[in-house]
């Protein structure tokens, strides 16, 4: 089946050993791209091939952060394509290779993913460093960075000989150049120049994006001076952008490029909707809530219970609703067999050794001052004396900090500085170089997921989501998927106007270690009602009838499924 679907996302998780993710961003869109090859829908994908990675996180017992790089070879994971491409940036040539990387669905559906990569002979030396790291440099690198992705992965899309592209998915407003892209192809075609573009060269392109957006602060969109626009992408397509009314307040604006580009705009959770809506009252903005793949991010253990009481779990995941007829004592077995891999972990890790009988919390996310990683810590003397009244508590913290963000870097230090003021009654490991494996072990592992966003700020979040599929309940702010996902003492708890101590005290300890079987009857209902729905399969279903096909009423295949 040829692809109908371009999808562009400046970071995907493809494997653990290819380090060309950050966070959330990255992992929600390796886990999209494995359920769209699960249900085969016709799909391509591009990304950059960022040889020296991310970064590799090492902390000092103080917190403080350092970073190196974490380089990768493409041509070990990767296949070469024949297929390059040229664009223009800073008024010179700079040709654009690709790897390809085939993410193979259950049945053996693939989705090839495109990697990018400007480190070529032809190229001047500081263009073969363009895709060299996830997020770094400065705002010029940014941009052309993004102009890489847009502008180059349209090029590349034509120069592989895709013409049966009906939908080219914008994962977040990085990969707004693309529109810039189609609309000088469209231009080309027939044989018209910049300064000719018209509303219906605009209309043409409009109709075939989709764009979803991620972040529900202003701040949080990139935006480029005009000067800077025109110094990277040249003068010629800078009048382009400000004809196609990419400009806002002065500056090139990927959102709003992406925005007036698009026939379908969403947010990633109905509340995240609802907030892009009141930022862009001017664009429809609709909601579809993310997911995590279910069989990526279920724990073996977890694994084989649902194989054993629900084998059409893999093929459906709504059938894990039926993990509500599961009998608690296998429940509570699987769960202590993941925390003892987490704990193991730890102890190999950190030197670290904590109790399968002690109440462990998880926090582990980029480390970024609206994700409050410290609350927890706000009183001390409070956290002290619920912790000696229930034999203490187990916190496994990770997560790195943007290596630019001091405000992150101080927020690892203070976490670190309060834990280790409450060591007597308070075990508490931070675990550095946070990455997929390690993800898997900790939501998986602990006993509780804690999540302290400051409201608005989390679009939606994915991590609880992990969490709920291995039955590990969440206690977190109202805000994100949390607020679909919440349903108090039954998938977990939710954190309201600073009741965090009180619920901790009250309610959570109590149930864990006086009332177990509720407890773990409550991680039961957590897999049923969060687990069954909150997935890429759902997901990429509700893109695919909604945001790709709508008038095709397309129906994904579920096929039968194996691990």
């Amino acid at each position: 089946m040829q692809p109908r679907v371009a999808y562009f996302s400046m970071e995907i998780a493809l494997d653990p050993a290819i380090p060309t993710y950050s966070g959330g961003l990255g992992i929600l869109a390796g886990d999209f791209l494995r359920s769209a090859a699960d249900a085969e829908l016709p799909m391509v994908a591009v990304t950059l091939a960022y040889r020296q990675g991310y970064f590799r996180q090492h902390l000092e017992p103080s917190g403080a952060q350092s970073e190196r790089p974490d380089p990768w070879n493409p041509a070990e994971r990767a296949q070469a394509v024949d297929a390059h491409t040229v664009i223009t940036l800073f008024g010179r040539a700079v040709h654009v290779r690709a790897w390809r990387y085939d993410v193979v669905g259950v049945s053996g559906a693939i989705v090839p993913v495109y990697l990018l990569d400007t480190d070529v002979p032809e190229n001047a030396e500081e263009d073969r460093h363009l895709t060299d790291s996830l997020y770094g440099g400065d705002t010029t690198y940014r941009l052309a960075q993004e102009a890489v992705l847009g502008l180059g992965g349209v090029r590349l899309i034509e120069a592989l000989g895709y013409t049966t592209i009906d939908s080219y998915h914008l994962n977040e407003g990085h990969a707004a150049l693309l529109i810039v892209g189609l609309i000088e192809t469209h231009l080309r075609n027939r044989d018209a120049q910049p300064e000719d573009v018209n509303v219906d060269d605009i209309v043409a392109v409009r109709d075939n994006c989709v764009f979803t957006t991620h972040t529900p602060v202003p701040a949080g969109h990139d935006h480029f001076p005009v000067e800077q626009m025109q110094n990277v992408l040249g003068e010629r397509r800078s009048r382009l952008i400000t004809s196609i009314h990419g400009l806002h307040e002065g500056q090139l604006s990927m959102t709003y490029l992406a925005l007036r580009g698009s026939r379908y705009v969403n947010g990633v959770a109905m509340r995240h909707g609802e907030i892009s809506q009141d930022m862009f009252p001017h664009h429809p903005v609709h909601a579809i809530t993310n997911g995590v793949h279910a069989v990526t991010w279920t724990s073996p253990v977890f694994a084989d219970l649902f194989d054993r009481h629900i084998p059409e779990w893999r093929r459906d995941n709504y059938y894990l609703r039926y993990a509500i007829g599961i009998p608690i004592d296998e429940i509570r077995a699987a769960h202590q067999a993941a925390k003892g891999v987490l704990l193991s972990e730890v102890e190999s890790r950190a030197g670290v050794k904590l109790s399968r009988d002690v109440f462990t919390f998880g926090f582990a996310r980029r480390a970024a001052t609206y994700k409050r990683a410290a609350l927890l810590f706000e009183d001390h003397e409070r956290l002290r004396g619920i912790a000696g009244r229930f034999g203490g508590i187990q916190l496994v913290y990770a997560g790195k900090a943007h290596p630019q963000d001091e405000g992150g870097k101080a927020v690892i230090r203070d976490v670190i500085e309060a834990a280790n003021a409450l060591k007597d009654v308070v075990t508490f490991v931070y675990l550095e170089n946070y990455d997929w494996r390690l993800g898997e072990l900790i939501t998986a592992g602990v006993d509780l997921w804690l999540n302290t966003p400051q409201p608005p700020m989390e679009a939606s979040g994915t991590s609880g989501m992990k969490a709920a599929l291995n039955g590990v309940p969440s206690f977190s702010i109202l805000d994100g998927w949390w607020i679909e996902g919440h349903v108090e003492g039954v998938t977990g708890w939710s954190m309201i106007d600073g009741d965090l101590y009180d619920k901790l005290e009250e309610e959570i300890l109590p149930r864990y270690y006086e009332r177990p079987d509720e407890y773990v009857a409550m991680m039961r209902s957590t897999i049923a009602l969060n687990g069954s729905f909150f997935n890429t399969q759902r997901m990429a279903a509700q893109y695919a009838s909604n945001a790709y096909w709508p008038e095709e009423r397309f129906k994904p295949v579920l096929p039968l499924a194996s691990r």
